[in-house]
């Protein structure tokens, strides 16, 4: 996965200045699933980890809630360097940085790809998404040369300011897990037996 890293990029002068350090995607190198957020916060820049401050409270309780563990998933951003004031990435900060985002796409291979939020949704879609409607469909895309399965979901942070999205995450981030085959309702075993 040290292939997959960034540890130097000057590709976006705004996020060069914003940034305190590249945040890279962590987890297992062949996790099943793999979830992208839009990009780093400030507790994330601080840490150097994408979603440690409450939103990754909130996947950190969903993925519970559906039999798993951080430690059971990869998570990583569309862009790796915190814009200015939490903006969104701009459209060419996302372009500078999807060969990493496709680059470690490629060497997880994971069953499922699940953006969290309209960001990631649209950018790996390449089409506008209304993603509190669309949160828990499934789409086929080709990232790089290879298909891969898309599932939709609303940002964790959501569920924050609106209490309604909660089931919404929720139901998303455990359909994840059984489309990825990594819950028992599957039939299969869930990875969390083994320990």
């Amino acid at each position: 996965m040290e292939d997959c890293r960034v540890t130097e990029c000057t590709r976006c002068p705004a996020l060069v200045d914003s940034r305190s350090r590249i945040v890279n995607g962590t987890g297992p190198a062949d996790a099943d699933l793999l979830f992208v957020g839009e990009g780093p916060g400030a507790n994330e820049d601080e840490e150097g980890e994408p979603f440690v401050g409450r939103s990754g409270s909130v996947l950190d309780d969903a993925l519970r809630n559906a039999g798993l563990d951080r430690s059971d998933v990869r998570i990583t951003n569309c862009v790796r360097c915190r814009p200015p004031e939490n903006r969104d990435p701009t459209g060419e900060e996302l372009e500078n940085c999807r060969v990493y985002l496709e680059r470690e796409i490629e060497a997880v291979d994971p069953e499922v790809v699940v953006t969290l939020g309209k960001v990631p949704s649209e950018h790996l879609l390449e089409r506008s998404v209304a993603v509190t409607d669309e949160a828990g469909s499934l789409e086929e895309v080709r990232l790089g040369d290879t298909p891969r399965r898309v599932l939709l979901c609303v940002h964790p942070a959501a569920t924050l300011y609106d209490r309604s999205q909660a089931e919404t995450f929720e139901d998303a981030v455990r359909r994840a897990a059984e489309l990825a085959g990594v819950t028992e309702s599957e039939g299969g075993q869930s990875r969390l037996d083994g320990f």
